[in-house]
């Protein structure tokens, strides 16, 4: 990918990836072909706002980790009112991490 494009990428999205896994993103688009780079750009992204906006109004009912993709433990916290309000208030503390890492990981995997 060409440097400009890389450096375009890295600066709309640079709030939905770890500050410190920049260098490591940077690598991996300088080596990305061109046919992966329009798969990249379509890429929607998961918004650590909105997930930490959903933990905090819906988390009791899971609708951060239904969001995040996280099916499971959506349920999971559904079932139990967002683990009797333990889990949901957690979660108001790590939801701009998971989305952060959920992104990153799906970059590095993914592409």
């Amino acid at each position: 990918m060409e440097k400009a494009k890389v450096d375009q990428f890295i600066m709309v999205n640079a709030d939905k990836f770890p500050d410190y896994a920049q260098m490591q993103i940077r690598e991996k688009l300088e080596k990305m072909d061109e046919a992966r780079e329009s798969m990249l750009m379509a890429t929607s992204w998961k918004s650590p706002m909105v997930t930490f906006l959903l933990a905090f109004f819906l988390g009791i009912v899971g609708a951060d980790r239904f969001y995040m993709g996280q099916i499971g433990l959506g349920i999971a916290k559904l079932l139990t009112c967002g683990g009797v309000g333990i889990w949901a208030i957690v979660d108001w503390f790590t939801a701009f991490g998971r989305a952060k890492t959920h992104n990153l990981n799906l970059l590095m995997m993914r592409f």
